[in-house]
């Protein structure tokens, strides 16, 4: 977008947040609060309400909103539209990824594509899997990419990769022993928050064996992979569930080991999602198709 102050208003808005905002947008909170000021100068109107820690928007802040996401469209289907004029892809891509597709699997393949295509403006979102269906939804992005059983009946799936989770723990420099599932309950368990795949995954599997969350016990939920592999490292005494992936590096260098536990069965799905109803963007439908490509090959 032209105006860089319409996008840092946008992202305050989108988050009701200074400090996500300054993070999202690689700058400083005085500076998103200096764009603000600027743009409640230039209309005359406060946009943004702020109580103590609580950011809402006023009814001026919502008209500029609606506004703003307009002059954005436009912009980028005019930028679209120039760019086929010399047959070029161009444009903006939105992409979303819960966390073990954000951190282990998408990364390693997004270089290439920037590469292949110099001209689409590449994001993308790290949340949840929750998170991610929420953001899909509220037009935040064009295309995801999400793990676990639940699903939104308002959006479309298809299968990307296959998934395993497995039980790890600091590794004790012997060959793993598989353990039986009422043993390794007994340690102390190290977890992914409420609406990760994650956890909805461990969940799931537990519910077959009559065994309910409430029941173990949990010494952290954490909100990413790599702070439960840190947490492990130094707790030898706890046993944490990601997926295999996060783990290959850890395992091979003997940091981490992986616990079998033969009576438990964790496999899922990565799977792409985007709007029931909606047609994919050509920018989004072209990085599907360059992500299955990929990892296809990676298998």
């Amino acid at each position: 977008m032209p105006d860089f102050r319409l996008r840092v208003f946008q992202t305050v808005a989108r988050h009701l947040s200074f400090t996500k905002a300054a993070q999202e947008l690689f700058i400083s909170q005085p500076a998103v609060t200096k764009h603000v000021r600027e743009l409640e100068r230039s209309y005359g109107q406060r946009l943004f309400e702020r109580r103590g820690n609580r950011v809402a928007l006023t009814a001026a802040g919502h008209l500029l909103l609606t506004h703003a996401d307009t002059v954005e469209a436009l912009h980028h289907q005019l930028t679209d539209q120039l760019y086929a004029l010399h047959h070029e892809a161009a444009g903006r891509l939105r992409l979303g990824a819960s966390t073990t597709l954000a951190q282990y699997v998408l990364p390693p393949i997004l270089p290439a594509f920037q590469a292949r295509y110099p001209h689409i403006e590449l994001t993308m979102l790290n949340a949840n899997s929750e998170q991610i269906a929420e953001a899909l939804l509220h037009g935040h992005l064009d295309l995801a990419f999400v793990e676990g059983r639940s699903k939104n009946r308002d959006l479309h799936y298809e299968l990307l990769l296959q998934d395993e989770l497995v039980a790890v723990r600091r590794s004790t420099g012997t060959p793993p022993v598989a353990m039986t599932l009422a043993e390794a309950l007994q340690h102390p368990l190290v977890l992914r928050e409420r609406g990760s795949g994650t956890l909805e995954v461990l969940e799931f599997a537990l519910r077959t064996q009559q065994i309910r969350l409430d029941q173990l016990h949990v010494a952290l939920y954490l909100d990413n992979t790599e702070g439960i592999k840190s947490y492990l490292e130094a707790a030898p005494a706890c046993l944490g569930f990601v997926s295999q992936r996060a783990v290959t590096r850890d395992v091979q260098v003997g940091r981490l080991e992986i616990v079998p536990i033969p009576e438990l069965r964790l496999a899922r799905q990565f799977e792409a999602a985007w709007v029931q109803g909606q047609p994919l963007s050509a920018q989004a439908e072209r990085f599907l198709a360059y992500a299955r490509r990929e990892l296809l090959e990676e298998v």
